[in-house]
């Protein structure tokens, strides 16, 4: 059954399971396709609203799982990437894009630099504060949770789980050190993404600047499109990450390295 005690919530962000004592925090930045009123829609058309393109589907889902199964703070975002993307710094075009593979956002094209820096104070900050108070509890990592979609730009992604990393590949290394515990699964190191796409912002910014083992989960969409595929890809996952988590416990802490 999934915790949903402890919840605290407010219009940019939630934290989920917030007294969770598991020794880990878990992040969400995608986790809504929510625009709130004061953008409009964005100029978004209707069929783009809800796409891949606006949040990442069923990696909420997924977040809440994790979360359940290893007791552990969640943070989620509430607000549609499109709006802005909480993987991002603020001077990233990427925070606030005018464009994501085919979908156009015609309502970012235009903005002020007093209309970003609302979005940054009102979407960003309020994201960033939550970890921060998450990160008071000191986890021993932090994983964020996404999914991609399975075709990108006319190519299909054979990648069925991404486990990503920075210049921190301590989690990274012991999960993928696991992956033929899942010989079902296409699990690959940095894929479909890896840091020079520029996706790494929030295992740099809440992790390696802090000192705390990090991992980003990639989760190919199609993999999470009901409950029992949802249910089933979380005990998968379960399976790299509790024995990853159980070593590097057991490690002392070492340093981290490229």
């Amino acid at each position: 059954m999934l915790n949903t005690q402890h919840n605290k919530v407010n219009d940019a962000v939630e934290i989920i399971n917030s007294n969770g004592a598991g020794g880990i925090l878990i992040l969400c930045e995608h986790a809504s396709y929510d625009i709130p009123a004061r953008y409009g829609d964005l100029g978004l058309r209707p069929e783009w609203r809800q796409s891949h393109a606006a949040w990442d589907p069923g990696a909420l889902s997924l977040a809440r799982l994790l979360s359940d199964a290893l007791d552990a703070p969640l943070v989620a975002s509430r607000v549609s990437r499109l709006v802005y993307d909480c993987n991002r710094p603020p001077e990233a075009k990427s925070a606030m894009p005018t464009r994501s593979e085919i979908v156009e956002i015609p309502g970012n094209e235009t903005l002020t630099d007093a209309q970003r820096a609302e979005r940054v104070e009102t979407v960003y900050r309020p994201f960033c504060e939550a970890v921060q108070t998450c990160l008071s509890r000191a986890p021993k990592a932090i994983i964020t949770v996404h999914s991609f979609t399975p075709i990108y730009n006319g190519t299909q992604r054979p990648t069925e789980i991404g486990i990503l990393h920075d210049t921190d590949t301590r989690l990274a290394d012991l999960m993928l050190s696991r992956a033929d515990t899942l010989p079902h699964r296409r699990t690959e190191r940095n894929s479909p993404y890896g840091p020079q796409d520029g996706v790494t912002h929030s295992l740099k910014l809440h992790g390696i600047e802090n000192g705390i083992a990090n991992v980003m989960i990639e989760i190919r969409n199609d993999l999470l499109q009901t409950d029992r595929d949802i249910a089933q890809m979380s005990q998968d996952l379960l399976k790299l990450i509790v024995p990853a988590l159980a070593t590097l416990n057991d490690k002392t802490g070492g340093e981290p390295h490229a």
